[in-house]
């Protein structure tokens, strides 16, 4: 008598045990304005003001892709309106004013923005994975609670790109 196959695995974590590793990892950190450069070394305040300035900045830029293809793909709002709050609460949390909602359609993003939503999805991807490999980098090289915002943020980030390309948002 055959043995049975053995059941089929999905390849790749479970889009659950990203979205728990993501809130987890919110929660541990936090998303918090506050300034501190905790058990830091040798690093100056304007080194970390420096890092939080330029990751507030690099939000900043990832809210307005959210905004601009949500601008030409207003069919794409269910599915990104979720991401792109997280977004939104990173920029605040790296000390930026971020806008209160989505602007309306506007003649400027759709030069930027692919005509089809699986092209603008797929190039919201890679900006989320770019973002995110760019802080796992910069952590390094920062104190504190300032490595701890980023890294939470990187892991939101490549969670994100998971979602956008393998998952459903």
């Amino acid at each position: 008598m055959p043995y049975p196959p053995p059941p089929r695995e999905p390849s790749g974590p479970r889009r659950r045990t990203l979205l728990v590793s993501a809130a987890g990892a919110a929660l541990l950190v936090g998303c918090s304005a506050e300034s501190g450069t905790g058990s830091g070394g040798g690093d100056t305040p304007s080194v970390t003001a420096a890092a939080r300035a330029r990751a507030g900045r690099d939000s900043a830029g990832l809210l307005a892709r959210y905004d601009a293809v949500l601008a030409v793909h207003p069919g794409l709002a269910e599915r990104l309106r979720p991401l792109r709050a997280q977004v939104a609460a990173h920029v605040k949390a790296f000390g930026h004013a971020t806008p209160t909602k989505t602007p309306t359609k506007s003649p400027s993003p759709a030069a930027t923005v692919p005509p089809a939503e699986k092209d603008a999805v797929a190039e919201l991807a890679a900006a989320e994975r770019s973002l995110a490999d760019q802080r796992a980098k910069d952590l390094l090289e920062v104190p504190g609670e300032v490595a701890r915002l980023l890294a939470s943020v990187a892991a939101s980030g490549a969670a994100h790109a998971y979602l956008l390309t393998k998952g459903e948002a």
